[in-house]
């Protein structure tokens, strides 16, 4: 299969698709097709365990570019740990993405890109940039932690993640090293992309990217839909996924799986105060702001990279984007009160991003009424423990959080970073002095 930028000016093959992350025309890889699983792949979905269902998937994109013994290796790696739909109430689940290393389901996407890099990359030496607003970078550094010949590179915004994610970002120190840019989460993502678009850094570097950007973060991230339907479609019921979002890797990522033939019923895109998208499919106008800072920060994005393969996948036409997504956003205050009432209610606890999420479900339903269309299982992505952000939930539930032993062991160490304006040509200079 090939793989297009979605500015159409090149097209590559899956292996240069990963390593270079972003096209040299500024645009993000997509395959040329979204190819589509068999009848009997979905009839036999609930009797596949995740990994069987994740090496499914991943063969379909990529083809005879690596064995098939090798891929179940991957993915096996990559997949060592479960992946809950947990109920919280009546018709409303939770996919908890957060048991892997770092707890945050970008751990899902960091594992596999890491392995598929060092595959591809035979050992080559390579530069990884990852712009973060919080979880990404963690996964990112603990997916390719100590991978020989690879360097990674973390930008992200100072004082704007949580201590927590700060300590998970910083306290690395070998192949990993932590930039804090005294800006936004857009700075440092327009950093990133200036880092992977510069000639003279390219003919130095062999440069790639770790953000979502790039086609091996989405590919996995599609693993835990079909996992998901696998265990709850027994309840018969449509079952539609609300997605808190703020680059929109996450719910591309659904995208590819719905289009891949997974009977999804309606995605729901719910972002907090960062609100580009909803505006989007309420006025047809895309209009990127500046990231507003909420208590939900991993989704303080105000330009979502994956907004241009969205547009790809639906031809730029917001008709058929309001066919398939929900659009809503909440304010800290709503979302404070849904991590309040959902405890109240189920004892359940929701991190802010997943508070996010439980409003989206809640919004469509009051909005549906009496409709038939209103008798749906509800399934909120769940992205983070809520320990990664204990001094919220602690403050907003009024009682203490157990932290995990393997986030505390995280702020017995020491941070390690670099600070730098937002000012690409001195970061270019640091990385242009690095070996």
């Amino acid at each position: 299969m090939k793989y297009i930028s979605t500015r159409k000016q090149e097209e590559t093959n899956i292996k240069t698709a990963i390593l270079k992350g972003l096209a040299d025309d500024g645009g993000l890889f997509m395959p040329e097709y979204i190819p589509q699983l068999d009848a009997e792949f979905f009839e036999n979905l609930p009797n596949l365990s995740l990994q069987e269902i994740g090496f499914r998937v991943a063969k379909e994109f990529l083809g005879e570019s690596i064995s098939e013994d090798h891929l179940k290796e991957i993915i096996n790696e990559v997949l060592n740990f479960e992946i809950p739909a947990v109920k919280i109430s009546d018709d409303i689940y939770s996919l908890e993405l957060f048991h892997g290393p770092t707890m945050a389901f970008k751990d899902v996407g960091a594992r596999f890109m890491a392995r598929m890099m060092a595959y591809f990359s035979e050992g080559k030496p390579m530069k990884v940039i990852a712009a973060t607003s919080g979880d990404t970078g963690s996964a990112v550094a603990s997916g390719f932690f100590n991978i020989q010949g690879i360097e990674v590179y973390i930008l992200y915004p100072k004082g704007k993640v949580s201590p927590l994610q700060e300590k998970q970002l910083t306290t690395w120190g070998g192949n990993i090293k932590a930039l804090e840019i005294d800006g936004t989460f857009d700075d440092c993502q327009a950093l990133a992309k200036q880092i992977l678009s510069d000639e003279e850094l390219n003919q130095k570097f062999t440069l790639t990217s770790a953000n979502s950007i790039n086609i091996a973060r989405l590919i996995p991230q599609s693993f835990y839909y079909f996992w998901a339907f696998s265990q709850l479609q027994k309840l018969q019921k449509p079952i539609v996924f609300s997605v808190p979002s703020g680059n929109f890797g996450n719910l591309t990522a659904g995208l590819f799986a719905k289009k891949m033939g997974l009977p999804i019923h309606q995605f729901i895109a719910s972002t907090n105060a960062n609100d580009v998208v909803p505006n989007y499919l309420e006025t047809g106008i895309y209009e990127a702001k500046p990231s507003r800072q909420t208590i939900s920060n991993a989704m303080d994005v105000g330009n979502p990279s994956n907004f241009e393969r969205m547009k790809n996948l639906f031809n730029n036409d917001v008709s058929e984007f309001k066919k398939e997504i929900k659009s809503y956003s909440f304010t800290d205050e709503e979302t404070q009160s849904a991590m309040i009432r959902v405890k109240a209610d189920s004892g359940y606890i929701l991190d802010p991003h997943g508070a996010v999420a439980y409003l989206g479900l809640e919004t469509l339903r009051q909005a549906q009424g009496d409709k038939k269309d209103a008798d749906f299982i509800g399934v909120l992505l769940e992205t983070a423990h809520p320990a990664k952000f204990i001094e919220v939930v602690e403050e907003v539930l009024k009682e203490k959080i157990e932290i995990p032993e393997k986030l505390e062991a995280f702020n017995r160490k020491e941070k390690q970073s670099i600070e730098f304006p937002a000012d690409f040509e001195l970061v270019k200079g640091y990385l242009l002095k690095e070996n």
